[in-house]
This record gives structure tokens, sequence and C-alpha cells, in this order.
């Protein structure tokens, strides 16, 4: 065989060798990503399906359910808490989406935008917020509330929900902000727009993916909130629904249909919003970690 002829044949077996390679690496991909996903969407189908089922079928190690029932969310409605419980959580979410809109977007723009004297000092004291547990914080921001007499109110919850979301969704804001060219600035300076006029009019068109991020991450922030929750909301119709759904469970004896039921209403709220704005968050998250 002529040596040029034997190595095309041996380019070829190369060739086939790369694409049986490349074919394992992609079954083994496709099979470690289904495993994955079975780990992830199997506990939220077992919750989901545990909800219809009857009481006596619940414990029971049965994939799919032989019937269905509504029974657990009217008794979840009609004789427990829950309406109190999701009313106050939305409330406290809606409330700590708009300040942390209200209080992120101007501190971003001087932050990112304006020149002052300890500016890089600022953000990294920002950061710095989480370098400690929140759970480490939870006696003296009871004391604190306790000496503004918001112990036991929905504006403690309020208040800390912001405070934790705002630091992190500052720092997301750096990317939005560092996309807007400064030349932007500098023309509606010319025009005679003050900062605030700026910010308004030409910089929060452009950031709005910024603004749908900020609010996400606040709204799930304050929605999954436990800790400051349980210690700082005492009485029961002010208990929000994480809070909520323990007391369901009880001390001594847990209530599976009533505490699966209530699992799933308390996660559709937070599936909705990611599904219409998750796309947002996605981008948020990307362009926050670039510079």
């Amino acid at each position: 065989m002529p040596a040029d002829l034997r190595g095309a044949v041996y380019q070829i077996r190369l060739a086939q060798g790369r694409v049986k390679e490349a074919e394992v690496v992609r079954a083994g991909r496709l099979i470690v990503a289904i495993v994955l996903l079975l780990l992830i969407v199997f506990p939220f189908y077992w919750v989901i399906s545990s909800s219809f089922k009857p009481t006596n079928q619940i414990l029971k190690p049965e994939f799919f359910p032989h019937s269905f029932t509504l029974e657990h969310y009217r008794q979840l409605f009609a004789q427990t808490a829950y309406k109190h419980n999701l009313l106050n959580s939305v409330l406290v979410a809606a409330a700590t989406l708009a300040f942390s809109v209200a209080v992120v977007i101007p501190a971003s723009f001087a932050i990112y935008r304006m020149k002052f004297l300890g500016r890089s000092l600022v953000f990294r004291l920002i950061l710095a917020t989480y370098i400690f547990p929140g759970i480490l914080l939870l006696v003296p921001v009871y004391q604190m509330m306790s000496t503004l007499h918001l112990v036991d109110s929905l504006w403690s919850l309020i208040i800390i929900n912001v405070t934790f979301a705002a630091p992190f969704s500052i720092w997301l804001m750096q990317g939005f902000f560092d996309s807007v060219p400064k030349a932007l600035d500098e023309a509606a300076a010319l025009d005679g727009a003050g900062p605030m006029r700026t910010l308004t009019t030409v910089i929060l068109p452009l950031i709005r993916p910024g603004i749908a991020t900020i609010a996400i991450y606040g709204f799930i922030t304050s929605w999954t909130e436990y800790s400051f929750a349980s210690v700082l909301i005492t009485s029961d119709a002010l208990r929000t629904l994480p809070v909520g759904l323990k007391a369901i469970m009880g001390q001594y004896t847990v209530r599976w249909g009533w505490t699966t039921a209530g699992a799933v209403l308390t996660l559709l709220p937070v599936v909705l919003f990611f599904a219409l704005f998750g796309k947002f968050f996605v981008r948020g998250l990307t362009a926050g970690a670039v510079k």
C-alpha cells in the first residue's frame, strides 16, 4: 500500500475514533443531565402528587397515585390560618420588592455613575455585609426592633428583607450600569438635565432587565425568609407562609396532606413569577458577573 494511501486510511480511522469519542462524551453528558433532572424534579413531583392523594395513601411508596382528591386543599383553607399567612406573605413580598427597587436604583446610580469621596470604600462595605451569616444578627436585630417597637409587626420583616436584599442587588446592578455608555450622561448634562432626571429619563429605560432582576430577587428573598419571621413575629395573625407551614406540621403529629398542599400553593407564586420574568433574572446574573 502506498504511503499516501496509508496516511489517508490512518486519518479516516483517526476521524472515526474522534467521532465515536464525541458520541460517547455526548451520551455521558446526556445521562448525567437526565440523572440530575430526575434528582431535581422528583421531589417536586412527589410533593405535588402527595397533595392530591388520600390520607391513607400519602406515605405509601407508590409512584403513580391510584386516586385523587382535593380534600387537603379544602381543609387547608377551611381549618388552618393559611389564608392569613398567604396575605401576610404577599404584603411583605410586595413591599420588599417595591422598597428594594426604590433603594437599589438610586444607590447604584450614585456608586457607579457619580464621583464622591469614599465611593470605593462604600462599595466594599456593601459587599462586606455578606461576610457574616444572617443568623448571627438575630439577637441584635431583635433588640433593635424591640427598641423601635416593631416586634410583631410586618414592617420589621420588610425592613430586614430590604436590608439583606439590597447589597447583593446593588452589586448585581453594576453590569447594567456599565452597559450604558457614560456619554449619554454627558449628553443629558449638556441639555441641562440633572442627575435625577438623567437617571429617570436616560438610564432607567435602558436597564429595565436589571430592575426586573432585583425585583425578582427581592420577592423570592422575602417569600422564603424564615429565621427572622419566626423570631420577630409573635402573634398567629401575622405569621408568614414559611412560619405558618411550620405551625401546620405540628409538634407531635404531621398532617402530611395539609403540609404538601400548603407547600404546593406556596411554591406556585414563585414558579409563576419566575416563569414570567425568569429570563430577566438569568440575564441579570450574567450581566452582573461580567465587568
